[in-house]
C-alpha cells in the first residue's frame, strides 16, 4: 500500500502502472552511476527532481524550449483564454435586462444568445479535438482566434436581434480550442513537478476572470451600450491572432509511447526495484529555423482515419476516473457560469434593483475569491505532490494531486450561502462574499481534477479538456433553457440549495479516486479497451 492507502496493483509493478514514475533522489535511494546518469534531472532547486516525462534530445522537443520561450507561448495562449473563454461567453450578462428591453424580447430569449454560443462550442470540441490529433493544435487556435475576430467585426456591425444572435455563434467558434487544446498545452511543454502553477492559472483564468468581465462590460453596457463590448473585443482579438502566428509554434509532438523508457532497474537501500528510464540513441534532427516554426501544418501526427479521431473523446467516457474528472471539472466551472445567468434577473430587481454597473461590480467578490484560490494553488499544489511523493519513498502517484480536494468543499458551501443570503434580500455585499467563497472551492476542484487526469492519462489530456468544456458548455445551454424560469418560480434560494447538493456529492466521491485508481490505472492499461474498439489516443500513435 502506497502513502495515505493509494492502493497498489497487484498485476504490474510498482512502477510499472501508467502514470506512477520515481520523481524524488531526495529520499535516499541509491542507484548504480552508469543508470543514474541516463535520467535527466531538473536543475537549481529541482536538482534531485527526476524529469516526467524524460525529454529526448530532439532540440524541435517542446519539452526542450528554453524557459523564456516556454513563458512567452503561455502567457500568448493564457490571453487567448481570458479573450476567447472568460470575456465573449458571460460579456452580455451585465446587460441581459438592458438589451433585453431595447429589443422587447423575454430575458430568456436574450439568454439563448449565450445559450446558443455555447452549443456550438459544444458541439465543435470533437472536431476541436480530432483536427488537433491529426494535424497538430497550432492550425486549431489559429482558426479558432479567427473565429473570435470575425464574430467580433459582425457584432460590432450587425446590431439587430438577428445579427446579435449570429455573431455570438460565430464567436462560439473560438472558445472551443481555448477550452480544451490551449490548457492541455501544459501537458506539451512542461514536466509533472512543474505543471502545478500552470493548471492554476489556466484554471483561474476560466472560472474566475470571466467574473471579472462582468465589472468591466456593466459600466460599458450602461453608458455607451451593448455594441461597444464587440468593437472594444476587434482590437484584442486581432492582437491576439498575430501573436499566436508569431510566437506559438506547434507543440504537438511524436514522441515514445513510455517516454524512451527502457529495461533499466534501480535498487534502493531497502533492496526494492524501481524501472528507469533509458536514454536510447537517435539522430538528431536540426533545431528549426523561427521561419519553419511558422508553419501552420507541420505534418500528421495520427494515422487513424478522421471519423476514428471523432469517436475517441466520447469513448474515452468507458474510463470511469476520466468520467469522474471531467463532471467535477467541468460541472464545478458550469457552477460559476450559472450563477452568471442569474445575476442579472436577481439584483437587477426589488429589493437590490442594481444597474448593469452595478450587477457587473457585483463580480468582484467571485473574482477576489478565484484570484486567492488561484494563488493558493500555485503555492501548495506542486509542494504537496513533492511532499507525498518523498514520504512515498520518491515515488509519484498522480492521486496525490486530489489531495487539495478538500478545499472544494467551500464549493457547495459558498452556493448555499450565497441562496440563503439572495433569497432573503441580505447585503449584495454579503452575496458577493459568498460568490467569491464558492468560486474559491470551484478553482480548487477544477484544478486538482484537471492536473489529475492530466497526469494519471497523459495519453488522454486533449480529450479531458475537450470532454469538460463540452460537458460544461451543454450544462450552460441547458440552463440557459430553464434557469431563469426556474429562479422565478422556485426561488434564488432553492436552485442555490439544489446545486450546493449537487456540488457535495461529487466531492464526496473523491476518495474512491483516491484509493482505487492506482489499480484502475493498471486495470486500463491491461485491458486495452480502446485499442479493442480499434481506437486511440494522440499519445499511442
Amino acid at each position: 500500500m502506497g502513502f495515505l492507502n493509494v492502493l497498489e496493483d497487484r498485476h504490474l509493478g510498482r512502477l510499472d502502472v501508467p502514470g506512477t514514475a520515481f520523481l524524488d533522489n531526495s529520499s535516499g535511494k541509491e542507484f548504480p552511476s552508469e543508470k543514474d546518469e541516463a535520467l535527466k534531472y531538473g536543475t537549481g532547486r529541482h536538482a534531485d527532481t527526476v524529469l516526467v516525462p524524460q525529454p529526448s534530445d530532439d532540440p524541435n522537443d517542446p519539452l526542450n524550449f528554453s524557459p523564456a520561450k516556454k513563458l512567452v507561448m503561455t502567457t500568448i495562449v493564457a490571453f487567448g483564454v481570458i479573450i476567447f473563454s472568460a470575456v465573449i461567453a458571460p460579456m452580455l450578462a451585465p446587460g441581459l435586462v438592458v438589451i433585453a428591453g431595447e429589443f422587447k424580447r423575454p430575458l430568456m430569449d436574450v439568454s439563448l444568445a449565450t445559450g446558443y454560443q455555447s452549443l456550438v462550442v459544444g458541439c465543435s470540441l470533437p472536431l476541436v479535438s480530432a483536427v488537433s490529433r491529426k494535424w497538430g493544435k497550432r492550425p486549431v487556435l489559429l482558426v479558432s482566434a479567427f473565429f473570435g475576430f470575425a464574430g467580433s467585426v459582425l457584432g460590432a456591425a450587425w446590431t439587430t436581434f438577428d445579427g446579435l444572435i449570429v455573431s455570438r455563434i460565430v464567436q462560439g467558434g473560438s472558445v472551443a480550442a481555448f477550452e480544451s487544446v490551449a490548457i492541455s498545452m501544459i501537458g506539451d511543454i512542461y514536466f509533472v513537478h512543474e505543471r502545478g502553477f500552470y493548471m492554476a492559472l489556466m484554471q483561474f483564468l476560466l472560472g474566475a476572470t470571466s467574473n471579472f468581465t462582468a465589472v468591466i462590460a456593466g459600466p460599458i453596457t450602461a453608458n455607451l451600450g451593448w455594441e461597444y463590448l464587440f468593437y472594444m473585443l476587434i482590437p484584442f482579438t486581432g492582437i491576439e491572432t498575430l501573436m499566436l502566428f508569431f510566437f506559438v509554434p506547434e507543440t504537438q509532438y511524436i514522441r515514445n509511447k513510455r517516454s524512451d523508457l527502457g529495461d533499466t532497474e534501480m535498487v534502493g537501500k531497502d533492496g526494492s526495484v524501481f524501472e528507469t528510464i533509458e536514454i536510447g540513441s537517435t539522430m538528431v534532427p536540426p533545431k528549426k529555423t523561427f521561419k519553419q516554426q511558422l508553419a501552420i501544418f507541420t505534418g500528421t501526427y495520427s494515422n487513424d482515419n478522421f471519423f476514428q479521431l471523432l469517436l475517441t473523446p466520447f469513448a474515452i467516457c468507458t474510463n470511469l476516473p476520466v468520467l469522474w474528472s471531467v463532471i467535477s471539472s467541468g460541472g464545478a466551472v458550469a457552477l460559476v457560469v450559472v450563477q452568471s445567468i442569474i445575476l442579472p434577473q436577481v439584483f437587477s430587481e426589488a429589493p437590490y434593483g442594481l444597474s448593469p454597473t452595478g450587477v457587473g461590480f457585483l463580480s468582484m467578490g467571485p473574482f477576489v475569491g478565484g484570484l486567492l484560490s488561484a494563488v493558493l494553488m500555485a503555492a501548495i499544489g506542486d509542494p504537496l505532490v513533492r511532499w507525498a511523493c518523498r514520504k512515498n519513498g520518491g515515488v509519484y502517484e498522480p492521486e496525490y494531486r486530489l489531495l487539495s480536494m478538500i478545499g472544494g468543499f467551500l464549493m457547495p458551501l459558498g452556493a448555499l450561502l450565497f441562496g440563503y443570503l439572495a433569497q432573503n434580500g441580505v447585503s449584495f455585499w454579503a452575496t458577493a462574499s459568498a460568490h467569491g467563497l464558492d468560486v474559491i472551492g470551484v478553482i480548487v476542484v477544477a484544478t486538482s481534477t484537471a492536473a489529475y487526469g492530466v497526469d494519471a492519462y497523459k495519453e488522454m489530456a486533449s480529450e479531458i479538456f475537450v470532454l469538460s468544456a463540452a460537458f460544461k458548455a451543454f450544462v450552460f445551454y441547458s440552463f440557459s433553457y430553464f434557469v431563469n424560469n426556474w429562479t422565478e418560480t422556485a426561488g434564488v434560494g432553492q436552485v442555490f440549495y439544489t446545486l450546493s447538493i449537487i456540488t457535495t456529492v461529487i466531492i464526496l466521491t473523491t476518495p474512491a479516486v483516491f484509493v482505487w485508481g492506482k489499480m484502475y490505472r493498471s486495470y486500463w492499461h491491461r485491458a486495452d479497451i480502446l485499442g479493442k474498439l480499434r481506437l486511440r489516443t494522440h499519445a499511442e500513435e
